[in-house]
């Protein structure tokens, strides 16, 4: 018996808090899908950094040996001081002396990356008067950006997915749920083919270090907004058209962002995401004055439409009593 009641007891506690319940599951699978990255990335990039620990090791002695003159002390001087200048974006390397962080187009490709927070980090403001507009720039910029994205998506979502699926659903006499879902999938091939794979493509000849998956990858981390900065375009020696590449480039990130954007907006239309995002979220609770205002809507409903029933419940009763005439030709009327 107390064994009945306390099971009885834990299933209206879990159906009463469900909620609660998915969402404590969607955090320990967040975790753990934190934990399986961090793994992974681990256990793939460990050995190559390793690698490449030892060969930088082995490149120093081996050049502390060509060069007695020189200590190891200076050496390590000089290093870090160049490490320290790459960090700001600037090469001692001969062959990147002619590409110049801040002029017009760059600065151009610059601010683009801080509206859009994807942030590549190979160029980033030496002096504290840059610092400290790059601060009150994107205090103002990246709202100001968000609401114009916002803008502009909601409106592309009008003709590239509101209408043509309402369009195809009275057409066909389909259902909305099949006609979103493929349009959905559409929509995302298209992207990934015009902002992804094209692009992919372009890269990996202008750039020539690249290859198409590098290239690929650029597209991606840059699109996501996730702006690793390990691969930035336009930064080879002797691009050609280093100028009119980089405003392609801003170009490009501005419209592949909004592509993407649109996508995640026609996926997130879809009523099977939306019962999804339903599971985790918290029930809407009914204030006092809700309730009141309700009631006072249903009262006032009832109030009108009794009236209206009573007349329909009379009308019916007058025609169930009556009693069909024979007519002198034969026919029934009421």
């Amino acid at each position: 018996m107390l064994q009945c009641l306390s099971a009885a007891w834990c299933m209206r506690v879990i159906e009463g808090n469900r909620s609660t319940w998915y969402f404590v599951l969607l955090v320990l699978v967040y975790v753990l899908y934190l934990v399986f990255g961090a793994v992974v990335f681990s256990l793939v990039e460990s050995p190559y950094e390793d690698l490449l620990r030892e060969e930088l090791g082995t490149l120093k002695q081996q050049f502390l040996q060509d060069n007695d003159c020189l200590s190891e002390e200076r050496l390590e001087q000089f290093l870090a001081k160049a490490l320290e200048a790459s960090n700001y974006g600037v090469s001692v390397l001969n062959d990147t002396s002619t590409n110049y962080n801040w002029d017009f187009t760059s600065a151009l490709f610059f601010a683009s990356t801080v509206l859009s927070t994807t942030g590549y980090g190979h160029t980033v403001p030496l002096s504290d008067e840059g610092k400290a507009f790059c601060i009150l720039y994107s205090v103002v910029g990246i709202p100001f950006t968000l609401l114009f994205l916002t803008a502009v998506v909601q409106r592309i979502m009008v003709f590239s997915t509101r209408r043509p699926v309402a369009y195809v659903q009275r057409r066909w006499a389909l259902s909305k749920p099949l006609v979103s879902g493929v349009h959905a999938g559409l929509m995302a091939l298209i992207v990934v083919s015009c902002f992804f794979l094209i692009p992919a493509i372009i890269f990996s000849v202008m750039e020539e270090e690249w290859n198409f998956l590098e290239s690929f990858y650029f597209c991606f981390i840059s699109l996501s907004t996730i702006g690793l900065g390990d691969y930035v375009p336009g930064e080879g020696y002797n691009q050609k058209f280093r100028q009119l590449y980089k405003v392609g480039i801003t170009v490009y990130l501005l419209l592949g962002l909004i592509a993407m954007l649109v996508v995640l907006e026609t996926f997130c239309e879809l009523q099977q995401l939306k019962k999804l995002r339903k599971m985790f979220y918290l029930k809407k609770e009914i204030t006092e004055d809700q309730l009141n205002i309700v009631d006072h809507d249903h009262f006032s409903f009832a109030s009108v439409s009794d009236p209206v029933a009573s007349v329909r419940d009379y009308r019916t009763d007058l025609i169930n009593d009556s009693s069909p005439i024979a007519a002198t030709d034969g026919s029934v009327i009421r």
